[in-house]
């Protein structure tokens, strides 16, 4: 016995030994490293042909770094940091107005609801010609000089000089600026009067009690089943999609779990706070869907909660932990893949580089993928179950849906393209809206009004193309009018609808004429096919 304890005590302290020098070995090997890159860079400042700033270069050589591990670990500066950061946190400190450049000069396009403009007295329509004494109409003002004047502290004052339609002198307004809420919820209503319909554009710190809000009063006008529309949404925090799955899915389902070298495996699951954990759920996605809309729409897939409709997803599985440096810039350094219940990673290959996984999402267009079902290609080393009904799903390459719905592309033509391209669509309507906003708001007394009886006339159209030949296109104008006109009718009132109430307005008036949007309603307009289709 006593044998055996002394062979086991030297075994345990060679092993020691073994561990003590291989540590020691890998921190001088690092140091060699180190002393290199000093000497590299050491040698640059000295002998560079050219003057060199430092710290430029060190930002290149950090951002050199990352761009070898993968496409999702960045360094961002001390600049961009707050400007990264401003979206997700879910607001903002300014005046509170959307805005736009027209003819030279900024013009309110709406105030923000409860925001500083709109408390004191600032319209949709009005045009800030002075701020703090300064002319800004007519000396080319770009929207970074629009966002340094007007953004600023809590509790700092502007002072702004508008000319509005059909008043001969100027108005002035002190304005004191406050924080402004960044909504991530751009739409919420009843599309029929069962089916409620949520937009999300992104996940930010609001989120979800933004869609709190939604449900709950959703649900007090009526709503059975829900439409969940992630198309376009990047993604945004770990954190906001999982709460955001967590309403719709029954308690303890796991949502999502991250997993990485130096990450032990992290589960998420639901709880039983859910405001709709019952009744039929679409998730509409599409290859603007990434990461956050991922682990959403992986989690109903999975849980067999809901179907997909759409295209595939954009295909990033990685989870990033933002890094802190000295001097406010920061890393934001991939930790971890994120794991849909079913035990898929969604994340595509990133083995070619960058430039070509950025650009895989255009390939899409060239192969077909956005029109034809049959010409997506699974990995069918990655397939998986879902959790309650056994489908088959798959890994390595997005989310695909349940009801693939191609892209339309029957109301698109160059000249459409370039009207869209070249903003000539956007002004044309703001001109629109500028020269008949009272008529139009004597006609119509509310939004339902507006949306039954206002018509797109050809003759709107006609003019539109005038706007277009002013502004010296080229495109084929015979082949926007055969086969255009229906589309651009209907982005015409819906961005009217935009101009005159506010972005829900936008798509409660586009949507109907989206291919994908229809099939929801279709289907959760009918149980036997929404549960058909899970088989």
């Amino acid at each position: 016995m006593k044998n055996f304890k002394d062979v086991l005590s030297k075994y345990m302290s060679a092993c020691l030994l073994l561990v003590l020098l291989g540590t020691s070995l890998n921190a001088q090997k690092f140091d060699k490293d180190l002393q290199k890159l000093q000497l590299a860079y050491k040698l640059i400042s000295t002998f560079y042909v050219d003057s060199i700033d430092d710290g430029k270069l060190v930002e290149n050589a950090i951002s050199g770094m990352l761009t070898k591990l993968d496409p999702h670990s960045v360094y961002i500066s001390k600049e961009e940091v707050a400007k990264m950061n401003e979206p997700l946190d879910g607001s903002f400190e300014g005046i509170g107005i959307q805005f736009n450049i027209f003819k030279d000069t900024l013009m309110v396009v709406s105030p923000i609801s409860g925001g500083p403009s709109e408390k004191v007295g600032i319209q949709a329509g009005d045009r800030i010609l002075v701020i703090d004494g300064e002319n800004v109409a007519g000396v080319g003002l770009k929207n970074t000089d629009v966002f340094s004047k007007l953004k600023g502290k809590k509790g700092t004052k502007v002072e702004l000089q508008i000319q509005r339609k059909n008043i001969k002198k100027l108005i002035s307004f002190t304005v004191t600026r406050d924080k402004i809420p960044i909504y991530s919820v751009e739409a919420s209503y009843m599309a029929t009067p069962e089916i409620g319909y949520v937009k999300i554009n992104q996940f930010s710190a609001t989120t979800h009690s933004e869609v709190e809000s939604a449900l709950k009063k959703l649900k007090e006008q009526g709503m059975q089943n829900l439409i969940l529309d992630l198309r376009g949404n990047p993604g945004g925090y770990l954190k906001a999609a999982i709460d955001v799955a967590d309403e719709l899915l029954p308690e303890k389902k796991l949502i999502v779990y991250t997993e990485g070298l130096t990450n032990p495996r992290r589960e998420y699951n639901s709880t039983s706070k859910g405001l709709f954990e019952k009744g039929n759920v679409v998730v509409l996605i599409n290859e603007g869907s990434a990461s956050a809309s991922e682990i959403v729409s992986g989690a109903i897939q999975d849980w067999d909660r809901g179907l997909i409709l759409g295209r595939r997803s954009y295909g990033k599985g990685l989870v990033q932990r933002p890094l802190n440096l000295q001097d406010g810039s920061m890393i934001r350094l991939t930790i971890a893949k994120y794991y849909t219940p079913s035990g898929r990673c969604i994340q595509k290959p990133y083995d070619d580089g960058i430039d070509a996984y950025q650009e895989e999402i255009y390939h899409r267009f060239d192969t077909g993928e956005v029109l034809h079902k049959d010409s997506i290609h699974l990995n069918k080393n990655e397939k998986y179950y879902t959790k309650i009904k056994q489908r088959p799903v798959y890994g390595g390459g997005g989310i695909m849906p349940d009801f693939f719905v191609p892209a339309d592309t029957s109301g698109y033509s160059d000249y459409y393209r370039d009207l869209v391209a070249y903003g000539i669509l956007n002004r044309f309507v703001l001109n629109y809206v500028d020269t008949h906003r009272k008529q139009m708001e004597r006609s119509f007394t509310s939004f339902e009004q507006f949306e039954s009886k206002f018509v797109v006339g050809d003759e709107i159209i006609e003019k539109l193309i005038r706007e277009g030949k002013n502004e010296q296109l080229k495109s084929d104008v015979q082949a926007f009018r055969k086969a255009s006109f229906p589309l651009v009718k209907a982005q015409i009132k819906a961005l009217i609808a935009r101009s005159m109430w506010t972005s829900s307005e936008y798509f409660q008036t586009i949507n109907p004429s989206s291919e994908v949007y229809n099939k929801a309603i279709d289907i959760l307009s009918s149980e036997k096919e929404y549960t058909n289709l899970f088989h």
